[in-house]
C-alpha cells in the first residue's frame, strides 16, 4: 500500500546496518516493537510520522515525538479480537486443567488397574471447572476487555470492571460491573484479565498484596504488559495453591530467560507474547498503520 507512492526501505531492527543511512531521507517510519527514542529520532531529521504496528506505543518515546512534531499513529484496535480470543482460550485451559491433565497421561499416571478414566482424574485432583457461572474482573475496559467481556458474558460469566477512565453508567450500558476500586475488583473475582498500558505509575500493579486478596483457587490472565505482574510473588502463589493458576503471555524484559521460573511453573501457562499474533491481526495490523501512515504524510505533505 505504502510502496504505492512512496519508497519503501524494508530494515531488520534497529542493528541493521542500513538503517542510519535510511532514517537519514526518512518521511515516515513503520515499526513494531523496536524501541524508538530520542536517539533514533535524531537519525531522521525529515521524520514527520511514526507509524506503530500494534496496540501500545510505551517501545515509543512519545515526548521526543512530540517536541519534534512528529505524528504518532497505531492500530488500538486491530488486535482486539485476536487478544480477547486469546484470553478465553487460557481461561479454558487453566479452568480444565488441560496442561495437567495432559502431562499426566503422557508420564502414564492413568493406570489400567486403577478404575476408570474419570474416576482417576477425580483421584488424582485433576477436576476442572465450568466458567458459567464463575466472576470475571477485567481491569481495564477499552476495546479488548470489551471484547473479552462479550465472550464472558455469552459463556455465563457475570464481568466486573475497574477502570477509573471510564464512567460507571458507561460500563453498565456494557453489562459490566463497575468497581470503583482495584481491592474490590481482584477480592470479588474468580478469574482476573488485564487490559492497560505499561505506564510507568501502572508499573507493578499486581504485586503480593493484590494476587493474597483473590479467592482461592482464583486465576490471573495478563496479556497486556510484563511490568505489570510481580511474578515473583505470582509463582509462589501458584505454587502455594493459593491461586488456581495463571496465563502470563508478556515479559519484562522478553524473552524471558530459558531457565526462567514463570517457564516451569505447574499451573502456570507461559506464552511467548502471541496474544495478537494471528494471521488476521497481523493483516489488519499491516493494512491499518499503513493506511494511518500515508494518511498522515498526505495531510502534511513536505
Amino acid at each position: 500500500m505504502l510502496g504505492r507512492h512512496h519508497e519503501v526501505i524494508d530494515l531488520q531492527g534497529s542493528a541493521d546496518p542500513r538503517l542510519a543511512e535510511a532514517l537519514a531521507s526518512a518521511q515516515g517510519l513503520v515499526v513494531r516493537s523496536t524501541p524508538v527514542g530520542a536517539d533514533m529520532l535524531a537519525l531522521a531529521p525529515g521524520l514527520r510520522v511514526l507509524g506503530r504496528h500494534g496496540a501500545g506505543l510505551d517501545n515509543i518515546d512519545l515526548d521526543a515525538a512530540a517536541a519534534r512534531g512528529i505524528r504518532v499513529v497505531n492500530t488500538p484496535r486491530s488486535n482486539t479480537e485476536s487478544v480477547a480470543e486469546y484470553v478465553i482460550a487460557v481461561m479454558f485451559s487453566l479452568l480444565k486443567r488441560l496442561d495437567e491433565t495432559r502431562e499426566a497421561l503422557r508420564r502414564g499416571a492413568f493406570l489400567a488397574s486403577n478404575g476408570s478414566l474419570p474416576g482417576q482424574v477425580d483421584r488424582l485432583g485433576l477436576v476442572g471447572r465450568e466458567l458459567s457461572g464463575l466472576r470475571l474482573g477485567l481491569v481495564g475496559a477499552g476495546a479488548i476487555g470489551q471484547a473479552v467481556a462479550r465472550r464472558a458474558t455469552g459463556l455465563g460469566m457475570t464481568v466486573a470492571a475497574y477502570d477509573p477512565y471510564v464512567p460507571a453508567e458507561a460500563l453498565q450500558a456494557l453489562g459490566m460491573v463497575p468497581r470503583t476500586s482495584l481491592d474490590a475488583l481482584v477480592a470479588g473475582s474468580d478469574v482476573v484479565s488485564l487490559h492497560v498500558p505499561g505506564s510507568p505509575q501502572n508499573r507493578g500493579l499486581i504485586s503480593a498484596r493484590e494476587l493474597a486478596l483473590m479467592p482461592a483457587g482464583a486465576i490471573l490472565v495478563n496479556a497486556a504488559r510484563g511490568g505489570l505482574v510481580d511474578h515473583e510473588a505470582l509463582i509462589q502463589a501458584v505454587r502455594s495453591g493459593a491461586l488456581g493458576g495463571a496465563a502470563v503471555d508478556v515479559f519484562d524484559p522478553e524473552p524471558p530467560a530459558a531457565e526462567d521460573p514463570i517457564l516451569h511453573t505447574v499451573g502456570i501457562i507461559a506464552t511467548p507474547h502471541m496474544a495478537a499474533m494471528t494471521a488476521e491481526a497481523l493483516r489488519r495490523m499491516s493494512v491499518d498503520v499503513a493506511t494511518a501512515v500515508a494518511s498522515g504524510l498526505a495531510a502534511d505533505p513536505a
